[in-house]
């Protein structure tokens, strides 16, 4: 009894180690001259990304936006797929969010109209 008790608790703290591969430090692609690091993690039963560094082409400035979510409830919708919504620091609008994960890149898209218009950025996985 005491083995099959230790062998469960073994196995459910090996779950909670494991992290959903969308977990961790992204690089956004340049957008109006900028571009940032974005810290991914669990919030709630979804994940939400804050930005934790912003750069230029001239290295690390201090933007306003640090600190603020820019991945918002992404929820996962299957294999490498998230749904919830994304924030254009550039216009200050929130969106549509789709999230498409494949090992250390990942395309994320903010959309209108239902989905129909879109635009994506590809990120890179840093750590």
């Amino acid at each position: 009894m005491k083995t099959t008790l230790m062998a469960a608790g073994l196995c459910l703290v090996a779950g909670m180690a494991a992290a959903d591969p969308i977990e961790g430090l992204w690089q956004t692609q340049p957008d109006d001259g900028a571009y940032a690091h974005v810290k991914i993690a669990p919030c709630g039963p979804a994940f939400c990304g804050t930005i934790v560094k912003s750069f230029k082409e001239t290295g690390p400035y201090d933007s306003p936006n640090v600190g603020r979510q820019i991945v918002i409830d992404m929820v996962p919708k299957g294999p490498g797929a998230y749904e919830g919504k994304v924030w254009r620091p550039s216009n200050d609008k929130i969106y549509i969010g789709k999230i498409a994960l494949s090992g250390k890149s990942m395309k994320l898209s903010g959309c209108v109209a239902g989905g129909l218009i879109c635009k994506a950025q590809a990120w890179t996985k840093v750590d």
